[in-house]
């Protein structure tokens, strides 16, 4: 302005600059917010920040750790690929989406980003670690789910009892396995052991559908009808 001054551009210029001071405000109470621990808060002021500086990819990464930190990972997932996206060799980014995919049950993608992670740097001590357990933990699921389809029940529960050692510390892991050895009991009409498998599987989900259809066979098997 003090190069080529007019009264249109100095009004546009003032607006600016007063939206530029808001939002430098909005960037220190989001920072304090986020130090106190007050995750909510803090995604609120970076959501109105990121409103505006919508290509910011450290503001986007302060917004997912708030997120997991509220116990909602899978709102965090946008941010981290939009920040993946944005900063060059952005490794941290493509390792906490592969963690929360994996955290969530989702091995298959989070085997496809922990790669992407390995593509920008394959010595990355994280990213090869997570690589080698999910790798493992697909691999095992994915023999399960064959052997399944071939009809060989007794050794896809064999290979669903491995999945849960291989993975003992995320419940997920270990309730999708049971929800398929509930299945193949079913199938190979071991009644008995399967109403109790599917059992323990729909106490922990009341509403699972295939737990319900297989131990309905079983209770068949066993001339349970109103069961």
């Amino acid at each position: 302005l003090k190069s080529n001054p007019s009264s249109n551009e100095e009004k546009e210029a003032q607006t600016q600059l007063t939206k530029s001071d808001e939002l430098q405000r909005l960037h220190s109470q989001a920072l304090s917010a986020y130090q106190q621990e007050d995750y909510v808060a803090a995604i609120s002021f970076l959501d109105e920040i990121l409103a505006v500086c919508v290509w910011d990819a450290e503001l986007r990464e302060l917004r997912a750790e708030c997120y997991i930190k509220e116990g909602e990972p899978s709102k965090a997932i946008s941010d981290l690929k939009a920040a993946a996206k944005l900063k060059n060799d952005n490794t941290e980014a493509f390792y906490k989406i592969s963690r929360i995919y994996y955290q969530l049950g989702d091995h298959e993608l989070s085997l496809s980003e922990v790669r992407e992670c390995l593509k920008l740097d394959q010595d990355h001590k994280q990213c090869f670690s997570l690589y080698k357990q999910v790798k493992k933990l697909n691999k095992q699921i994915e023999s399960a789910e064959e052997l399944i389809r071939e009809g060989r029940y007794e050794d896809a529960i064999n290979k669903y009892n491995s999945v849960m050692k291989t993975e003992p510390e995320v419940p997920v892991y270990a309730t999708r396995a049971k929800e398929r050895i509930c299945h193949c009991l079913s199938k190979s009409q071991q009644s008995t052991e399967a109403i109790k498998v599917c059992t323990e599987v729909l106490q922990l989900e009341p509403t699972n559908v295939n737990a319900l259809k297989d131990r309905a066979e079983a209770y068949l098997l066993e001339d349970l009808y109103d069961e």
